[in-house]
């Protein structure tokens, strides 16, 4: 039994020693508040745990036979780190794919924008005409503006483009602009809990409270919620300098 334990302890301490490092830089580069929340990668990471914490190690305990020859416990122990290692790489890219790049201001909404988000072509153009704001494979998350573009003509067609399920401007880097620029046009759009129609009265007597409690003020026009693919958070700002002062559940 001694001898399943170790072996059991060693397999686990190497794969807490992998994922944590995996998980790790992904969360301090890209996945910090809000970028997991709401891309909601949480059962991502359940699985790599459940496969790389639970069942890697188990099963290693199950086969590690010290009677057994050493050649076929070094070929049991090895399908099970190569089945693990290839759910971890599964998990890992599927990650970095969904890694958040940009938190966006765009005409009257706040969201995230993944790297899955964007094309290669619109990346490539955007690198050619907006080299500053373009995503490259080390860009960190930015907070950034979208604007339409200024040609009415150009604006019309990416309107109708967004209509019918084609591209939006969120989805173009080459027209992205610093946030600082669409600070005016994002002032326009705050408005006070009471009036977001994207809560629930439940939530925001919620939402309330908690501003209560954070020394901000929930009747104020200071919020504007940001969307994810499912979920959404309320970005509080500094009704001066418009600065954030909180993200908060809903």
């Amino acid at each position: 039994m001694r001898f399943r334990l170790k072996a059991f302890g060693l397999h686990l301490s190497a794969s807490v020693t992998l994922l944590t490092l995996i998980l790790g830089a992904l969360y301090l580069g890209w996945y910090r508040w809000p970028g997991w929340y709401l891309t909601g990668v949480l059962h991502v990471v359940v699985i790599l745990g459940v496969v790389d914490l639970a069942l890697g190690p188990s099963l290693t305990l199950i086969v590690a036979n010290p009677r057994k020859p050493r050649r076929a416990l070094a070929r049991d122990i090895g399908v099970i780190v190569i089945v693990q290692l290839a759910a971890l790489v599964y998990g890992a890219a599927t990650l970095w794919l969904g890694r958040p790049l940009y938190y966006l201001f765009s005409v009257d909404r706040l969201q995230i924008v993944q790297a899955s988000d964007l094309e290669a072509s619109e990346i490539a153009l955007a690198r050619q005409q907006n080299p500053a704001l373009a995503p490259h494979w080390y860009s960190l998350p930015r907070w950034i503006w979208a604007p339409l573009p200024e040609d009415p003509d150009e604006a019309a067609s990416i309107a109708r483009s967004a209509v019918f399920g084609g591209r939006d401007v969120v989805q173009m880097p080459r027209y992205f602009r610093v946030w600082n620029d669409g600070l005016p046009k994002l002032r326009q759009q705050l408005a006070r809990v009471d009036e977001l129609k994207g809560l629930s009265k439940a939530e925001r007597g919620a939402v309330r409270s908690r501003m209560s409690r954070l020394g901000l003020a929930p009747g104020e026009r200071n919020a504007l919620l940001m969307w994810g693919e499912v979920r959404r958070v309320l970005v509080i700002f500094d009704p001066g300098t418009l600065g954030i002062r909180a993200i908060l559940k809903p």
